[in-house]
């Protein structure tokens, strides 16, 4: 999904910066490897083992959103091949 008003530094920046200060406290303990799903406007989140259905949540509330995903407790939220792709994670 491209987003003209935002860069993907900017998404970036603006979910970890959400995720740390008002999101990791409360879904942190007993969630690793959960997805988040962050509107970066709005700072709501859907959180989900399936980050398909957080997001599909998370467009339903707001479909013009932008949003950031992370996983929970790891360092990518997807590996093919031994390789990280997209996402990150917590």
């Amino acid at each position: 999904m491209s987003y003209p008003q935002y860069t993907p530094e900017e998404i970036e920046s603006r979910g970890e910066a959400i995720y740390d200060r008002r999101i990791r406290p409360s879904v942190e303990p007993g969630n690793k490897g959960k997805f988040v799903v962050i509107d970066i406007e709005s700072g709501e989140y859907e959180l989900d083992e399936d980050d398909l259905q957080a997001t599909k949540r998370a467009l339903k509330k707001r479909s013009n959103a932008v949003l950031y995903g992370l996983r929970i407790g790891y360092p990518t939220a997807y590996t093919l091949g031994g390789h990280a792709l997209l996402m990150r994670t917590a």
